[in-house]
């Protein structure tokens, strides 16, 4: 499915309106948000911040990894799916012992950045499989090799969630 967009950049660039992003992010508030708040009862975060430096840090673990595991893969079948998540609860909060984050965020949702990388299955349709699921068979031989210790995947989280983050320097 191929989104449409209708901002004076073009629809196959990328880029957004303001108006177009503004109208987006009230659609979300208003739905979305605001029935994940009602029914779980809790302010939940609206946005997620990550630093540059992290997500060129993820971007180049990705490429790394991917050369290793997968030498014929070019940049451009490469990416980064987005899997919208949520924090335990306080009551389950040692799940999240080996991944240190506050407990403020119990509840919440988050995003979970895994990599992708396009590949054509036995039919041959182009699909973007997430990284840390593609080679089983290898992930399983290697995992043996190294007496049973499982690879960790490669995933990002660790973003700052607003709330209850301050929301100041937000412009949406």
């Amino acid at each position: 499915m191929e989104a449409e967009s209708t901002n004076e950049y073009g629809p196959k660039s990328g880029r957004m309106s303001n108006g177009l992003i503004k109208t987006l992010i009230e659609n979300y508030r208003q739905n979305h948000l605001s029935a994940i708040n009602e029914t779980l009862g809790i302010q939940d975060a609206h946005s997620i911040w990550f630093d540059l430096p992290k997500l060129k840090k993820f971007i180049a673990m990705i490429e790394e990894e991917a050369m290793k595991k997968t030498p014929e893969a070019t940049e451009e079948d490469l990416g980064i799916r987005f899997y919208y998540a949520a924090y335990p609860k306080l009551e389950n909060w040692n799940i999240m012992e080996s991944h240190p984050v506050s407990e403020e965020y119990a509840g919440r949702h988050t995003l979970v950045m895994i990599p992708t990388v396009k590949k054509t299955d036995e039919e041959g349709e182009v699909h973007h499989y997430d990284f840390n699921t593609l080679d089983q068979s290898i992930n399983l031989a290697l995992t043996a090799r190294r007496g049973g210790k499982e690879e960790d995947p490669i995933g990002e989280n660790n973003g700052q969630l607003i709330p209850p983050s301050n929301p100041i320097a937000e412009y949406f």
